[in-house]
């Protein structure tokens, strides 16, 4: 029986920072999940199964075959056939064909080999690609459709995939959705994808509190988690009132003693008894006064051991409920129109005869396969590209935010980058706006080139929508693409206080519904659908 397992594993960065430590880990014929904030450490314990890297100490067990998916697949360059590792069957099969192969050669050679790897690109939307194609050659969404058909080429009992959807468009994502939803072996996938995680059998979460497992898939978990986080907020809540209970109690217990104290002096000082008398009582309340401080002491002590416990248990998380400013644009007025645009690089057309407006507060979403045409669309609406037939009216307020929120100088802090891009803007103002966004005091002050997927869209929605003057229009492009699930739910909610005009580039469809795209325009070769 193939199995997955590990044991007592930690894992330090080189800075010697821990990610986590003493994991026990199991995993066998079922599709399992991962889910946690980024860098907790998903792709490194996924890295570590795979026997790419090493761990700090800990074990890994497996008995069957890992296979596992990169986030870049065909970094290391080479073809097709070196992804498959095929290559050098291939070139004996040529070498055979030639007249060149000995026989212990031709003894060895497979030759349905050639048709497998055929039908295996194939089955990935690959037909009819010469496995000799340099894998530089290929788009992002190629090589993760040929990453996928080498991954599953030899039946593998486990395979490892960590992002898989990031680079696809839908027909891709629907590729790697067929693929876990049909898969018996074993599957461990880091995502953020809510649909593929639909298509799992349990979910572990991986925070700064250690693994957690959950039974089912994404929503069984988000359902569970929602309850324990929800109890856990209660138990804290009820720690902290004992916490001040206690406090309450040892000081009344103290303000009492002090008043018998106060009540025994001014006796002793009028008392006509005598000493020994006087001597035995005050050794008597100083006895009392003792007992009644330990007791306090240990009521505080225990409410702090029970509100640590319940602090314990709640990972800490950098909240960003406070939205969009509001933007105010009037149902009527037309913020963006395209009229028979076409345009390309040099003298190729890539779209053709696009037009469409966005009229008011309009939530649109534009979709359509890799190589379409949108970034060449956006480029031209963004003013980067003059179109070569055509013209754009658009909004002098509109901002555009792309997948590396490029509109932040990874050279200043996040304080400077809002002073930049508001520049009648005081200190003052740049730090109330900020912190709306949760980038409180020294927070503000972080280069943008140190922050995470989720820190750089969020400081990108700061600087660009947090000033005096809210843009009209906002344009994403793919801005789940490298953000975790939390990171998801606070832009979503951001997003769904914006009432500006909003034109999205995504492939998520939660995501689009959640921030409520009334629209979807679809290019397909460089045309435009609605």
């Amino acid at each position: 029986m193939p199995s997955l397992s590990v044991h007592a594993l930690s894992y330090r960065l080189p800075d010697g920072r821990t990610l986590f430590e003493n994991l026990d880990l199991s995993f066998g014929a079922e599709r399992t999940g991962f889910v946690g904030r980024n860098g907790v450490g998903k792709s490194a314990l996924l890295a570590i199964l795979a026997r790419d890297v090493i761990p700090y100490s800990g074990s890994v067990s497996c008995h069957g075959v890992v296979r596992a998916l990169p986030q870049n697949v065909g970094e290391a360059g080479g073809t097709l056939a070196s992804l498959f590792g095929v290559g050098e069957q291939l070139a004996a099969i040529d070498r055979a064909v030639a007249g060149a192969a000995d026989m212990d050669e031709l003894a060895g050679i497979d030759w349905e080999l050639p048709a497998r790897l055929d039908a295996a690109l194939a089955s990935f939307g690959l037909t009819g690609i010469d496995p000799a194609t340099p894998i530089g050659e290929l788009s992002g969404g190629q090589r993760t459709r040929a990453g996928l058909a080498a991954l599953v080429f030899d039946r593998p009992d486990f395979i490892l995939l960590d992002e898989p959807t990031n680079n696809l468009d839908s027909e891709g994502r629907q590729l790697v959705l067929d693929l876990l939803g049909k898969w018996r072996g074993g599957a461990v996938v880091v995502s953020h994808d809510r649909e593929l995680l639909r298509r799992v059998d349990r979910i572990v979460e991986l925070s700064t509190l250690g693994a957690r497992l959950y039974g089912g898939n994404y929503d069984d978990y988000r359902a569970a988690r929602d309850a324990e986080r929800a109890a856990a907020d209660a138990n804290l809540q009820s720690a902290e009132q004992r916490m001040r209970q206690a406090e309450r109690k040892a000081q009344i217990i103290r303000e009492r003693q002090e008043r018998r104290d106060a009540g025994g002096r001014r006796s002793r000082r009028g008392s006509s008894d005598p000493k020994i008398l006087l001597d035995a009582r005050k050794q008597r309340a100083e006895g009392t006064a003792g007992r009644g401080r330990r007791l306090g002491d240990r009521l505080k002590a225990e409410s702090a051991d029970s509100l640590s416990d319940a602090r314990s248990r709640i990972e800490r998380t950098t909240p960003f409920a406070a939205g969009i400013v509001e933007a105010g644009v009037h149902g009527g007025r037309t913020i963006l129109s395209l009229d028979g645009i076409t345009a390309g690089f040099g003298n190729t057309p890539i779209i053709h005869g696009i037009g469409f407006s966005i009229v008011g507060p309009e939530r649109i979403a534009l979709t359509g396969p890799n190589g379409s045409g949108k970034s060449t669309l956006l480029a031209v609406i963004a003013g980067d590209l003059a179109p070569i037939f055509g013209a754009v009216h658009r909004t002098d307020r509109m901002v555009m935010l792309d997948q590396h929120v490029s509109i932040l100088d990874p050279s200043l802090s996040i304080l400077d980058n809002f002073v930049r891009l508001n520049p009648h803007a005081t200190e003052h103002d740049a730090r109330t706006a900020l912190a709306r966004y949760a980038f409180r005091a020294d927070d503000a002050l972080m280069r943008a080139a140190n922050l995470s997927g989720g820190e750089r869209l969020r400081a990108g929605l700061a600087c660009s929508a947090g000033g005096a003057s809210a843009p009209e229009l906002l344009i994403l492009d793919e801005p789940t693409n490298h953000l975790d699930l939390d990171s998801i739910a606070a832009v979503e909610d951001g997003l769904r206080d914006f009432i500006g005009a909003l034109l999205v580039v995504s492939h998520d469809r939660d995501f689009l519904d959640a921030i409520g795209v009334e629209r979807e325009l679809v290019l397909e070769n460089g045309r435009l659908r609605h």
